[in-house]
């Protein structure tokens, strides 16, 4: 048995890392949730909302952004026409966690590690907003591909970005790209 442990201890390391990051900034995120009332949206996706109303408005889309009244989503209007909301899990929250905790788990040396964690974090959060801004007039013109578009598409863009990013992380910068 200590013949195997000594030979999978690399991958019991990495496996041991990932999964306490991922537990950890989980338990932390749900935390910053609790914070918030039942019926209202957390401070995040408010940011994206925010953010998504920012882009559209520079192209000169019609776009309008509202709390809904009685449930903890945006209510995203283009072109007068109620489009989409922007719900908890649409702030790539969870996709940033699973990223970060990648990182971590194939750490290198510090200052790159965190320098990666941001700049991966900043181009995640990025993509998340023109994702969103995408969707919301793709399902203008589109109404019947919402499936496609918001299942299949849309899902695959950003953790092929995330999957991009591991790519990057473990050929260039983490400890094992030697």
């Amino acid at each position: 048995m200590k013949k195997y442990l000594l030979q999978f201890k690399p991958f019991l390391i990495f496996i041991s890392t990932f999964f306490a990051a991922y537990i950890l900034l989980t338990v932390v995120y749900k935390y910053y949730l609790n914070s918030f009332e039942i019926n209202d949206v957390d401070g995040i996706t408010n940011i994206v909302g925010h953010n998504v109303y920012q882009l559209m408005h520079f192209f000169n889309c019609d776009i309008k952004i509202f709390k809904n009244i009685s449930n903890p989503y945006l209510e995203v209007w283009y072109n007068k026409k109620y489009i989409l909301r922007i719900i908890e899990g649409c702030n790539a929250v969870s996709v940033i966690i699973l990223f970060i905790s990648f990182v971590v788990a194939f750490s290198g040396k510090i200052k790159t590690t965190l320098a990666f964690i941001l700049f991966g974090v900043l181009v995640i959060y990025i993509m998340n907003i023109i994702r969103v801004a995408s969707l919301t007039i793709l399902l203008f013109h589109f109404p019947e591909k919402e499936h496609i578009l918001h299942g299949v598409l849309f899902p695959l863009i950003i953790y092929g970005l995330v999957f991009l990013l591991w790519i990057i992380w473990v050929n260039k910068f983490s400890k094992y790209a030697k």
